[in-house]
């Protein structure tokens, strides 16, 4: 069966509109639910499967949302609609054991079995060889920035499909819906597709690579990378050399504001802050301030006394945000306080 046939196959479309209705979500800009979204599909697979196969089918503009990010400024995100996020989900579940092969396991976002601990453990052992001097590259707008033709390059290196690749480029060029205007979409992949974390982690395992013949140690969760070395010297050629190399091989942005040499203490890494441990001798990590501090701000909204909500519903909110936040930094050091950068 082609790679097309797999995409579109019963048992793969049935797979694929199950993980989308789980997810929930906001519908798109043809206004259909995901409670809608089954009855849908029962009416008009067929004829969907048959547009796809004869290159007929255009997906629909993501509708552009933007949530608030912690320093201020917007993240611009793109709704698909409820039928083009299952043929992406479908597109994602053939395609992402096929590159799985291919990527480095150093690489820990958006992949199956994968996970933020394993990448914040992966960047103790490392501190604690001696590798104690990181290059912290932050990208610039990463998902707005990615060019197309580079990324359908290295995806054509895998993929002998031609149906599959325009129907992966159409999604890029489906342009987004602003308040109500159309606007293309000429470079970017929209945040907000099922699709979009294997696309970045297919281009940004051209860095990971790149890394790995220089046989430098590294740490990598979807744009976020940091690469360690072991004097400042070896930092400032490596962030030098790096820097070139994504912004001339990849055409990516690398935000030089944010990209720094950082000793473990200055570090913030998923969430994360590292400090030196006198005792054990050795590098460990606890919840950086910053966390800290959006922790208890949930907090306080969820206690404020002038919202009214029932008390139940308040207690299984708390709970959830005290849970969630004690299983993700359960590898930290909780007892210790004070600022991490101290």
């Amino acid at each position: 069966m082609d790679l097309l046939e797999q995409i579109l196959s019963n048992k793969n479309m049935n797979e694929a509109y199950r993980r989308v209705y789980r997810n929930k979500g906001a519908s798109g800009i043809d206004g259909i639910t995901v409670d809608e979204l089954k009855e849908y599909l029962k009416e008009h697979k067929d004829e969907l499967r048959q547009r796809i196969r004869t290159r007929k089918y255009q997906p629909q503009a993501a509708l552009r949302v933007e949530i608030p990010k912690e320093n201020g400024k917007m993240r611009k995100l793109g709704i698909p609609t409820v039928v083009d996020r299952v043929v992406q989900q479908a597109i994602h579940q053939v395609l992402s054991p096929v590159f799985e092969k291919q990527f480095s396991d150093f690489s820990y976002g958006f992949r199956p079995k994968r996970s933020c601990e394993m990448a914040i453990i992966q960047s103790l052992e490392f501190l604690n060889d001696g590798y104690d001097w990181v290059v912290d590259i932050d990208l610039e707008r990463f998902f707005d920035t990615v060019n197309h033709d580079k990324l359908m390059r290295i995806i054509a290196n895998t993929i002998d499909d031609g149906d599959v690749i325009s129907l992966i480029r159409k999604y890029l060029v489906s342009g987004v819906m602003v308040n109500g205007s159309y606007e293309e979409t000429p470079v970017g992949t929209p945040q907000g597709g099922n699709l979009s974390p294997l696309l970045s982690n297919i281009l940004l395992n051209e860095l990971d690579k790149e890394l790995e013949k220089r046989e430098l140690r590294f740490v990598r969760y979807a744009d976020d990378a940091l690469i360690f070395v072991k004097s400042g010297k070896a930092a400032d050629r490596v962030m030098k050399t790096i820097v070139r190399f994504i912004e001339g091989k990849l055409g990516l942005i690398v935000n030089a504001e944010k990209s720094r040499i950082a000793r473990p203490k200055d570090l913030r890494f998923l969430g994360f802050g590292y400090y030196y441990d006198s005792r054990h001798k050795r590098y460990q990590v606890r919840p950086h301030p910053v966390s800290v501090q959006k922790f208890q701000r949930k907090l306080r909204h969820l206690t404020k006394r002038n919202w009214s909500i029932p008390l139940d519903y308040r207690i299984v909110k708390l709970k959830q945000v005290i849970v969630g936040w004690v299983n993700y930094f359960r590898i930290a050091n909780m007892k210790i306080k004070g600022n991490c950068g101290s």
